[in-house]
């Protein structure tokens, strides 16, 4: 049996960047270190552990079959050993640590977001917290999330996933826009008449949203699919597609004129934001610090549970 010692956990931290890089040139910067030194270390670990773990030269960096599994292993390795910290920053009455958060995109222009005030309030408590923040879409946000390598994210999440706790925070207004080029900007057209016009239109929507996208504008089939909202924007703003858009992210292209609101009235939508943690352990005092200050920070905390 392999006995880990602090170097090993080092050469671990090292190999997880590499992966997380995409190679030993990317990891570069990440760890501050050349290439040859970071091959000196992969070439140390994989002696270590008596396997070899990727593949590096000309075809570019791969992982081996042995790699993959010993990336999975550092990964829960690394998380054991953040909780472990944490949990023993209990022992001396003070919250210290790494916070890993996970956010969707393009919520920063929205002013019913708690996330600001929430991220403001808690670190003035004075906490000595390392925040590490991650942007990702709502799938990659649930997977990070139940192996550990994030403590909570906050997105949308239509489909309750097994294994997290899903606790509402506030909803996003939505509406249905198209760009200067379409041929429905600047309609006002409602009901009958614009569903005609819309089933006749290309229509692009959020893949984890899709079917609700789709109800709410009456039709059955998108011609394009995205998995986050700037990609959303960029097609409705080349006059080809119409989509849903947050309201407050659209503001600025309405602004200048490059967009155009169809139907606010009867196609203003409400889209809810949950806060989702990993269920079925009680969460590090980091965790639950930052969460409490998210529900002072929320209109309505409340929290559901999967079976």
């Amino acid at each position: 049996m392999i006995q880990l010692h602090d170097v090993d956990l080092k050469l671990l931290r090292v190999f997880a960047t590499i992966v997380r890089c995409g190679g030993f040139s990317a990891a570069q910067a990440a760890l501050n270190a050349g290439q040859s030194t970071i091959s000196e270390q992969m070439t140390h670990l994989e002696t270590r552990l008596g396997v070899k773990l990727c593949q590096r030269g000309r075809s570019g960096f791969r992982l081996t079959e042995q790699g993959v599994a010993i990336h999975e292993a550092t990964q829960r390795l690394l998380s054991a050993v953040e909780n472990f910290c944490m949990d023993a920053d209990v022992l001396k009455q003070h919250i210290s640590g790494k916070l890993n958060l996970g956010i969707i995109d393009s919520t920063i222009t929205d002013p019913g977001s708690p996330i600001p005030r929430t991220t403001q309030r808690f670190v003035s408590r004075g906490h000595d917290v390392h925040l590490n923040v991650y942007v990702g879409t709502p799938a990659e946000l649930e997977e990070r999330v139940l192996d550990g390598r994030l403590h909570l994210a906050i997105g949308h999440f239509p489909i309750h996933v097994p294994g997290l706790l899903h606790t509402p925070l506030y909803q996003e207004a939505m509406g249905l826009y198209c760009g200067r080029r379409h041929p429905l900007f600047g309609s006002q057209a409602e009901g009958d008449e614009l569903r005609e016009e819309i089933g006749a239109s290309r229509i692009v929507v959020r893949g984890y949203m899709q079917q609700y996208d789709l109800e709410h504008m009456g039709i059955s089939k998108a011609a394009a699919t995205v998995d986050n909202i700037e990609a959303m924007a960029i097609l409705i703003i080349s006059g080809a597609y119409l989509g849903f858009l947050p309201a407050h992210f659209a503001a600025q292209w309405i602004k200048t004129g490059e967009m155009h609101q169809l139907a606010s009235n009867s196609l203003q939508l409400m889209s809810p934001f949950d806060v989702i943690t990993r269920r079925g352990t009680a969460p590090p005092p980091i965790v639950q610090a930052f969460l409490e200050d998210l529900a002072a920070c929320s209109a309505k905390p409340s929290a559901t549970e999967n079976p």
